[in-house]
Order: structure tokens, then C-alpha cells, then sequence
């Protein structure tokens, strides 16, 4: 059994403190044969970890096959740090090849389980290690090239007002709108050991309803394999991730996993995929939302104001009126998926249209920096075609003067998308900024230059830079009045990431920093 416990402060990190449960139960409903036992009934388990650098004594290792990077590699690394046991699905490259053992001798001392899939043996035993938080939540799960944050905040927002909450995505942990400082190995979808864990501190904090992110990597990856959701909603699907998935078809047959695990599937019907989701998925029961197609939850008369955005919504046969305090089409499309999933768990309508009209945003996306020079710059998350396609035509609806874009490409990512970012920015913008984002292990100057090639296509004059604080600041320094600045890529994002470090960065704060300048 798990017992959490957490010390909170404005900054401090939230701390996950475990009890210990005995190997046998943690390998409850999963096939395995035991390659090399050291007191397997008395084995007790203290974490599980997936990173052998992050192995402990009684520590529980699954070898994970990556890209880059073979667990099976590490046994001997985690036996030395005492980890009481591991778990490999491939024999071959998890034997002790040294010369004068057997085929498969392992260090002593070390119990050796295999399994027929690690990763799917991975969420069976992080949920038994967190005495399975799932079966005592309701489950909403987001998929989407673009939205997913925004759409899970609305949900969240209209729940909240009924029945205590978690939210976990990509700007991390919420409770009841409360951000909880547990930092997530990867971003928007936690690894199975790290999402049980902080399903089951969502469960003792009084959680009832999870709303989460659910990634296509999450997906591919098996991540939310043994979850059952009440509700998935599908917002969209563009190009993006091809670094990963490589096709397009591959890139919606991991979207289609999340509707054959989830009881009811709320798609975005103006989507060219929406019709595959709905085929090829298994819910018991289907809501559509869109604008442009006859659907169960659609907008019309939609009206944009200083204040924000007023449309009508069309559910079933009664027409209702509602606001936002936001403004974009892209955001009524996030508003409708929050309408739909509320609508499909029969949630009163004034309370969803309480928690439609009090959604403040989600930081990073549409951030208005604030300053007085009366300068219009926001931050965004956009990173994608699409994305960076709703951002520029959004801002451009209340802008009066210039659309200046500020944006790069991630490094070590889809190459494919960076000249047509390019080509979309110069196509949508009056002046474009190209600099870096994250360029990881690439070399900046390269990224810039495939970007540029599809910005030269048009006639959008631009300027480059290779550092982005640089970039910020000639940005501001070239705004006129009535002009907007749209910062795009980074969005929440507090670092940035050159070659393998991982360095202090944040959007906002260097555009605030250049503005008092």
C-alpha cells in the first residue's frame, strides 16, 4: 500500500513518501516467469523506477527498450545500487554476456522477472503499487494535435463546481484549480509509475474526477494501458510528432486506442478524421461538436467583443446562449469539447455555463504580457501549422496595426513541419521572426535556415536570430502602435534546452524584462 504525504509551499516541491509492498502482490494479474529468484515471497519493493539512475536499494527496475537507450543494459548498474529485483522482456539483450557465465546469469542477489511486454507490465504493477487509484476515479481523457490543455482546463473548470478535481497535463498537476509543485519525468502524460502515484495522491487529497492530457506518445507507448475513462474527447489531428509516429495513419491509430478504452467519445466532427475515430473506436455512446457540420453540440452566431467571445450553442433541440472571456475560433472549438463532456455526464447547464463564462485561460496560450507602453505582446504554446494558423489568425481579428510573429522549430524533432511553419508564418503574419526554440542537439543556424525557406516563398519580410532573448527584444523594439507581437512555441515553458543542458528561459518574463527596458 501506498501512503502519501506532502509538504507544501509557494516554490517548495511537493514530496511522494512510499510504504513498501511485497513482490508478489505488486505482479498481481500478470504473466511472468521468474528467470532468477532471490526470496521472491519475502521480497519487499520500495519504488519502482524505470531510470537506472534513479535506482535505489529494494528498488523494483523495468527494463524499457527506447530509441536511443536499452534498459536491459543497466541490470548490473541497478544490482550495484541494490535494487531487489527487475523486470526484462528480452532475454537476449538482458544475458550477462561476460566470458565464463552462463546464457542467461544474472547478478546475484538480484530477483529477475520476464515478462512478455515491459511496458504494459509496467502500468499492471504501478497501479497494484498504488493500490489501483483509477478504480475509485472518473476518468476524462483529451487527445489532440492541438487544444488538449485548454480543453482539459474548461472541463476541469465546470467539474470543479460539482465534485472536487484533478487536472494533469502538460503545465502539470491541479487539484480542485490549486497547482501541486510534483514535477513529471516526461511532459503532458506521466510514465505509469509517476501517473499511478499521482492518481492515488489526486485520490487521498478528496479527488473525484481526473481530467487529463492523453498524448499519442502516451498512447504508442502504452502509458495509460489498464485506465477506463468515462469520457475522451478528440479535438483535432494535424501534422506533427512525424519524428515519432512517421505517418499520419500511424499518428490516428494511436489517437483511435483512447475511444476503445473510454465509455463515451466527444469528437470534433469538423475534423477530416473525426469520421475514423468514431469507425474504428468502441465507446458505447458518441457526442459530436463543431461549427461548419450538423452535429449534437454546435456553435452559431458567434460574436467577438473587447470582452471576450458570445455565441449560441445548439444542443439537441434547445438553443442556448453563452460567453467566454476569451476570444478565437480555436477557443470556441475548446469550449464545445467542454460542452459536449459535460452534456454527456448530464451536468446542469447553468453550471456549465457558469464554468464556461469564468474560464480565465491556461498560462502560455494567448498570455498577454502585461506593460504600460501600451504595447499588445502574448505568449503562446503554438508549435505546430495548425496551432501557429490559429494563433496568427486569432490575434490578427483584434489587431489594428501589424502581426509580427516570433517562432522557431524544436531541435531534434519533425523536420518536415519547419518550412511549412515557415511558409504559414510569412503567408499570415506582416513580419515574421525566425529564432530558436528548443534546438536540443541540432545546430540552430539549420533549423532557422529550413524555416526561412518557407517563409522566402512568400513575401513577408522577416529577420533572424539565433538567440531568442534577442529575438524578444528586437521584436518589442520594432512594435508601433495598434501592432501585436505573438511570441509562439514556448508558451508555459520555463527553460530551454541547448545541446543537453537545460537552461533558465522563460517567454513571458524576458518579454516583461524587455518592456521595462
Amino acid at each position: 500500500m501506498l501512503k502519501i504525504q506532502a509538504e507544501r509551499g509557494s516554490n517548495a516541491e511537493t514530496r511522494i513518501t512510499k510504504q513498501v509492498m511485497k513482490l508478489d502482490l505488486i505482479m498481481q494479474d500478470i504473466e511472468y516467469e521468474i528467470l532468477q529468484e532471490c526470496n521472491f515471497n519475502a521480497t519487499e519493493i520500495g519504488d519502482i523506477v524505470i531510470d537506472s539512475r534513479k535506482a535505489t536499494k529494494n528498488s523494483l527496475f523495468v527494463c524499457l527498450r527506447g530509441a536511443q537507450v536499452d534498459g536491459h543494459e543497466f541490470i548490473a548498474d541497478v544490482a550495484a545500487k541494490g535494487a531487489a529485483a527487475v523486470i526484462v522482456d528480452n532475454i537476449d539483450r538482458a544475458e550477462n554476456t561476460s566470458a565464463n557465465t552462463n546464457k542467461h546469469a544474472y547478478p546475484s542477489g538480484i530477483t529477475v522477472l520476464h515478462v512478455n511486454n515491459a511496458r504494459r507490465a509496467l502500468c499492471v504493477i504501478s497501479a497494484n503499487f498504488n493500490n489501483r487509484p483509477a478504480k475509485k476515479l472518473r476518468l476524462f481523457g483529451v487527445t489532440g494535435t492541438n487544444g488538449k490543455t485548454s480543453v482539459t482546463y474548461m472541463i476541469e473548470n465546470i467539474l470543479r463546481q460539482i465534485t472536487p478535481t484533478g487536472l494533469i497535463g502538460t503545465i502539470g498537476l491541479h487539484i480542485n484549480g490549486n497547482p501541486i509543485n510534483i514535477p513529471f519525468t516526461t511532459s503532458t502524460t506521466p510514465d505509469p509509475q509517476e501517473l499511478h502515484q499521482i492518481l492515488d495522491y489526486i485520490l487521498q487529497n478528496g479527488g473525484k474526477d481526473v481530467v487529463m492530457e492523453v498524448s499519442s506518445h502516451a498512447l504508442k507507448l502504452h502509458k495509460v494501458d489498464g485506465l477506463f475513462f468515462e469520457v475522451a474527447v478528440f479535438t483535432n489531428l494535424t501534422q506533427d510528432h512525424m519524428d515519432f509516429h512517421r505517418t499520419m495513419d500511424n499518428y490516428l491509430a494511436c489517437k483511435v486506442r483512447l475511444f476503445t478504452r473510454s465509455k463515451c467519445g466527444v469528437v470534433n466532427v469538423d475534423d477530416k478524421y473525426s469520421k475514423q475515430i468514431i469507425e474504428r473506436g468502441t465507446c458505447e455512446k458518441w457526442l459530436t461538436y463543431g461549427i461548419n457540420t450538423p452535429c449534437d453540440v454546435r456553435a452559431v452566431n458567434i460574436v467577438d467583443s473587447d470582452e471576450g467571445s458570445e455565441f449560441s450553442v445548439q444542443i439537441g433541440e434547445t438553443l442556448e446562449q453563452f460567453f467566454m472571456p476569451t476570444k478565437g475560433l480555436f477557443n470556441i472549438y475548446n469550449a464545445l469539447a467542454a460542452i459536449a463532456t459535460a452534456t454527456a455526464i448530464g451536468t446542469d447547464l447553468s453550471k456549465i455555463k457558469s464554468g464556461i463564462a469564468s474560464f480565465g485561460g491556461v498560462p502560455g496560450r494567448i498570455q498577454i504580457v502585461p506593460n504600460n507602453r501600451g504595447l499588445r505582446v502574448l505568449v503562446d504554446y503554438a508549435h505546430s501549422p495548425d496551432g501557429l494558423v490559429n494563433i496568427i489568425n486569432a490575434v490578427r481579428a483584434f489587431t489594428d496595426g501589424k502581426v509580427i510573429t516570433l517562432f522557431g522549430c524544436g531541435g531534434d524533432r519533425d523536420a518536415e513541419k519547419r518550412p511549412i511553419m515557415g511558409r504559414i508564418a510569412g503567408e499570415l503574419s506582416d513580419h515574421c521572426i525566425i529564432t530558436s526554440d528548443n534546438p536540443r542537439t541540432e545546430q540552430p543556424d539549420k533549423i532557422i535556415a529550413a524555416i526561412q525557406d518557407g517563409v522566402t516563398e512568400t513575401n513577408c519580410p522577416f529577420d533572424t536570430f539565433v538567440d531568442r532573448r534577442t529575438a524578444i527584444f528586437h521584436g518589442i523594439s520594432i512594435l508601433q502602435p495598434g501592432d501585436s507581437l505573438i511570441i509562439a512555441g514556448k508558451g508555459h515553458e520555463n527553460y530551454q534546452l541547448i545541446g543537453k543542458d537545460t537552461l533558465p528561459f522563460d517567454d513571458f518574463e524576458i518579454a516583461k524584462s524587455a518592456m521595462a527596458g
